[in-house]
């Protein structure tokens, strides 16, 4: 084996691309793993190959990706931890949440931004604050259904999130009450409703 070159050591030809010619190295590597004196012969055969085409790119010969120019930095840099994504997730979940664009976040967080402060400083009048609810489930209920055109799934997280911030506001305006603080009842259920739906519309389908 010492007497071939170093294409033939890898089993590849002159012409080989850097994926080949990487792939082979790999696969001899492994193949020979319990031979460690065939190991150093393949890694010198990988090496001189390496070293022979960025000669022959100083030269201006051929062109030479990064990668192989970079080769024995990316081999010295350490392993980067995989970063949580949704594509982890279990397919149920994946199925429910939503990775919304820049737009799919602006016209929700405008529109439900303006009905919370509508409910805030003017939901104490009884006829405006069911008006804005009105909107507010309209609201809820478009963006949702644009996004998977879903009329069932987007009308069940619309009621959902309708309760849960009925749930919620009453809650946060007990507690209100409790620390002796202003607030009424109609404003906190308004303002957490409309959170709610800014939340399902914007990160959820």
């Amino acid at each position: 084996m010492s007497e071939q070159n170093p294409y033939e050591k890898l089993g590849v030809s002159e012409t080989a691309s850097f994926e080949e010619i990487q792939a082979a190295k790999n696969r001899l590597t492994q193949e020979y793993s319990n031979d460690v004196k065939t190991v150093e012969d393949i890694e010198t055969a990988y090496d001189s190959i390496i070293m022979e085409r960025l000669k022959l790119r100083q030269e201006g010969r051929i062109k030479v990706p990064d990668r192989i120019r970079f080769a024995e930095r990316q081999r010295e840099t350490p392993p980067t931890q995989p970063s949580v994504s949704l594509n982890n997730s279990p397919s149920w979940l994946q199925r429910f949440l939503d990775t919304p664009s820049r737009n799919d976040i602006l016209w929700p967080t405008g529109i439900f931004l303006a009905l919370a402060l509508f409910a805030g400083f003017g939901g104490s009048e009884s006829s405006l604050l069911p008006f804005l609810l009105a909107l507010g489930v309209f609201a809820n209920f478009y963006f949702l259904n644009r996004k998977e055109n879903n009329f069932g799934r987007a009308l069940l997280i619309t009621l959902g999130g309708l309760f849960l911030g009925v749930g919620l506001g009453w809650g946060i305006a007990e507690l209100l009450q409790g620390a002796n603080l202003s607030g009424g009842i109609d404003q906190s259920v308004g303002i957490a409703i409309f959170f709610i739906f800014w939340l399902s519309s914007s990160f959820l389908r």
